[in-house]
């Protein structure tokens, strides 16, 4: 039994990326503090762990990302987790649009 969970112990399983959104401005560039219900959550983050490849109709899937890469995904992708606080989000490899170079 899991006695806490850690985002180091997590390994996606295959056709999914562990990422960590990016942190949202609370403050506007002018200056004025936004309440959390205001903004909407970014739709990009790095990539913290990448599962394994995935087959698709005999297909071979790699993942489009790495660790450490900064990625945008679908703003309705993926499954939210809370670990410690912080929230992080399983993308499966079809959620990523684009990687940020």
């Amino acid at each position: 039994m899991v006695k806490s969970l850690s985002v180091k112990n997590l390994k996606p399983a295959a056709g999914f990326v562990l990422v960590e959104p990016a942190k949202q401005d609370k403050k506007t560039s002018s200056g004025i503090y936004l309440p959390d219900s205001h903004s909407e959550k970014p739709q990009y983050g790095t990539v913290l762990s990448v599962g394994e490849s995935t087959q698709s109709h005999g297909d071979k899937i790699n993942s489009p990302a790495s660790v450490g890469d900064i990625v945008v995904y679908k703003k309705w992708g993926g499954n939210e987790m809370e670990i410690e606080g912080t929230e992080y989000q399983f993308l499966k490899f079809e959620d990523i649009l684009a990687i940020v170079k």
